[in-house]
């Protein structure tokens, strides 16, 4: 039995693999459907939120290589390769495009393989390491990056994993230190807002029987991740409606930014 496998607990769901499960992905196990069912079952759209995250991320990624000039991008918490990955659609518009994976799920780490079949002209990386973890992150993402040219930070659906709010602007914060200026965040959390009381069910039931454990926090506190930097319009939204290609979507409860890093940024 390999260390991976040793690694991968199949008795107990995982956010990866249920949120594979709601893409619809096959890298799942029953114990993972079984709890992906049940949090629907609590929350009937969270499906939708899974694919919206997903259209956010394209649409965020599109925006940054065809109009912001990005070239590298630095993805945390990538979870499972499902369809149009970071460096599929940034290599679709820039095919010289770096991109740096980094996640410590080693069901994502049995699948690296699959994140780094990039353009010959760019390159793409994968790191196994914790979010928490910055120099070790940085340090590995410079065998790929430049990191005195500005990067993409890509931080979707993984800050909700640190419970404490303090050490989790901390890691934000961190990480952005070290990347250039002209470098932007790209983030999107789980969100605690008076309409959608649902979601606190799901959540409740999902921190009971899963792991790692998710934190929501409200739209304010969300929007704290982006302080010192200049937050693209329209601000932060739900994820469904950020740049949205169609008139008035509905609202999940994701929300989700865009921020550039300016000449200076006061931490």
């Amino acid at each position: 039995m390999t260390d991976i496998e040793v690694r991968i607990d199949t008795g107990r769901p995982h956010t990866a693999r249920i949120w594979n499960y709601w893409l619809g992905g096959k890298d799942n196990y029953p114990v993972d459907r079984e709890a992906g069912d049940r949090i629907r079952e609590l929350h009937p759209g969270i499906g939708a939120y899974a694919r919206a995250d997903r259209l956010f991320l394209g649409r965020a990624v599109r925006h940054l290589a065809a109009e912001a000039g990005i070239r590298q991008f630095l993805d945390v918490g990538t979870g499972l390769p499902t369809a149009d990955n970071t460096h599929e659609v940034a290599q679709r518009v820039a095919p010289d495009a770096r991109v740096v994976y980094v996640d410590n799920d080693p069901l994502v780490l049995a699948h690296a393989r699959a994140l780094l079949s990039g353009t010959p002209e760019g390159r793409t990386d994968y790191v196994d390491a914790d979010l928490r973890d910055t120099d070790a992150v940085l340090a590995a993402a410079a065998r790929t990056l430049d990191l005195d040219r500005p990067v993409a930070l890509m931080l979707l659906g993984v800050v909700m994993f640190v419970e404490d709010d303090a050490e989790s602007y901390a890691v934000v914060r961190r990480l952005l230190d070290a990347l250039a200026p002209g470098s932007h965040l790209v983030l999107s959390h789980t969100v605690r807002h008076p309409a959608m009381p649902d979601v606190d069910a799901a959540v409740a039931f999902w921190n009971e029987h899963g792991t790692p454990k998710l934190t929501q926090r409200t739209p304010e506190a969300i929007t704290r991740y982006f302080d010192g930097l200049e937050l693209l319009a329209p601000g932060v939204v739900s994820c469904s409606r950020w740049r949205a290609e169609e008139q008035a979507p509905e609202e999940v409860a994701m929300y989700a930014g865009v921020g550039r890093k300016p000449a200076s940024v006061t931490s």
